[in-house]
């Protein structure tokens, strides 16, 4: 209804308009998007499924659609009616989805699925797989990002350094009246190896970082799924390598639950 707050609206509260929240993001934002360029390398007619777009319009929402130069060929699925969306983006086709509902789309239908910060809130482990081998199904090639858990400040909450551990996050939401985000049905704080063990055993598939830069501690991470041209299933994993060079992720304090985040 009109003058409803968008159903996606929490998922910027710690980035607002023209904050210093918004600016760090909108830079992690378009690290992300050419780092999607330069594992896709899309052309014109590409299509392009863009799952969990939002209703909020600002300028670090929806990357995808703020950036890439030929809007015609995304198709764009959110949660919500998409009336802002659709005013911001009116040469994207969107579609209302349910949550962790089958994709409304045939086997292969699109040449690239992409969802960036969607994969930490689909509810469970059992549904983040579904949910990636959905977009693996209807696309001949995957690009996910999610935030790092290790990055300083958590995206959903600005609380420093406590989303390191569990106990200690779960502790610091409950001080801070911001207990849903301690619930794993509204986040999955999502680490390195986390991302990988969630990957299908496919070869070429690789996880790494991206967003700002900091090595292990780097704001965000990604998963891609090559072409399926280019793959045949294996049991070895993905591979463990950002776009560019780096060394190995070390360890990280080990928390309560700290290996499924």
């Amino acid at each position: 209804m009109p003058g409803e707050a968008p159903v996606d609206g929490k998922f910027y509260q710690a980035a607002p308009p023209q904050s210093l929240g918004e600016r760090l993001v909108i830079a992690a934002r378009d690290r992300i998007y050419r780092d999607f360029l330069e594992f896709c390398t899309p052309r014109q007619g590409d299509t392009i499924l863009d799952v969990g777009v939002s209703d909020v319009v600002t300028d670090a929402a929806n990357l995808l659609e703020r950036l890439y130069p030929h809007p015609g060929d995304i198709t764009a699925l959110g949660l919500g009616e998409g009336d802002g969306f659709r005013l911001a983006h009116p040469a994207v086709s969107y579609q209302q989805i349910h949550p962790n509902a089958r994709l409304p789309f045939a086997d292969r239908s699109f040449r690239f699925a992409t969802a960036n910060a969607v994969l930490e809130h689909v509810g469970s482990r059992a549904d983040q797989r579904r949910f990636l081998a959905e977009l693996h199904r209807v696309a001949e090639e995957v690009f996910v990002t999610v935030p790092n858990r290790f990055f300083p400040v958590e995206h959903h909450t600005a609380i420093p350094l406590a989303h390191f551990w569990d106990r200690s996050f779960r502790t610091a939401c409950r001080v801070l009246n911001k207990g849903e985000w301690a619930r794993e049905e509204n986040l999955i704080l999502m680490r390195w190896s986390g991302l990988a063990e969630l990957a299908p055993k496919v070869a070429g598939a690789t996880v790494g970082y991206t967003g700002i830069r900091l090595g292990p501690f780097s704001s965000n991470l990604f998963l891609h799924l090559p072409p399926r041209h280019a793959m045949r299933a294996t049991g070895r994993g993905v591979a463990r390598r950002p776009p560019r060079p780096m060394a190995e992720p070390p360890s990280h304090p080990a928390g309560p639950r700290a290996a499924q985040g």
